[in-house]
C-alpha cells in the first residue's frame, strides 16, 4: 500500500471518536509499520506538560529507555525547539543523535501543532539508510494535521 492509499485509513482511525486519543494514535502507528516497509520504529512525541521536555507516547516497534527526552537533546529534541520537519538520512552523521539502537540507519520527525503551538511529534525510524523522500515528508505533515484536531 502506498502513501496515498495510506490517507484514508488515517482518516478514519481519527474518525473513530469512541476510541481515546492514545488508542487512536496507537493503531496509526501500527498501520505506518505494517504498510510501510522502511518504517521500522513509529511513535508519538508529546510535550511533557511544562517542561521543556517530551514524554513519549504511542509507538510501536522496538522498546526504547527515551521516554523523556529534553528540548535540544537528539533529533526529537531539535524539533521541539526549531518548528521544523527534521530528516536525517544517516544518523551516524548527527552530532546530536541519541542511539536507541544500533539498527537505526535514519530518522525522520515532524512537528503537531495545536493553534499554532508545537504540541508535539511523529518520530520514525529507519533501518534503512536514507529512505524517506519528500513523499514521506508530506504524507507525515498530513498525518500531523489530523492528529492536532484531535489533540485540541
Amino acid at each position: 500500500m502506498n502513501l496515498e492509499e495510506l490517507k484514508p485509513e488515517i482518516k478514519a482511525i481519527i474518525a473513530q471518536t469512541e476510541q481515546s486519543v492514545d488508542d487512536r494514535l496507537l493503531k496509526i502507528c501500527e498501520i505506518l509499520e505494517e504498510n510501510i516497509s522502511y518504517y521500522n520504529w513509529v511513535g508519538f512525541y508529546f510535550k511533557n506538560g511544562d517542561k521543556n521536555e517530551l514524554k513519549l507516547g504511542p509507538y510501536v516497534g522496538e522498546p526504547t529507555d527515551h521516554v523523556i527526552i529534553p528540548f535540544g537533546k537528539g533529533i526529537c529534541g531539535q524539533v521541539a525547539v526549531s518548528n521544523e520537519n527534521f530528516v536525517v538520512p544517516d544518523v551516524a552523521a548527527q552530532d546530536n543523535y541519541i542511539a536507541c539502537s544500533i539498527s537505526v540507519k535514519a530518522e525522520i520527525v515532524i512537528p503537531i501543532f495545536v493553534n499554532g503551538e508545537n504540541v508535539g511529534q511523529i518520530d520514525i525510524d529507519s533501518g534503512t539508510p536514507d529512505p524517506f523522500t519528500e513523499a514521506d515528508e508530506r504524507f507525515l505533515e498530513f498525518i500531523c494535521k489530523e492528529v492536532a484536531g484531535i489533540m485540541a
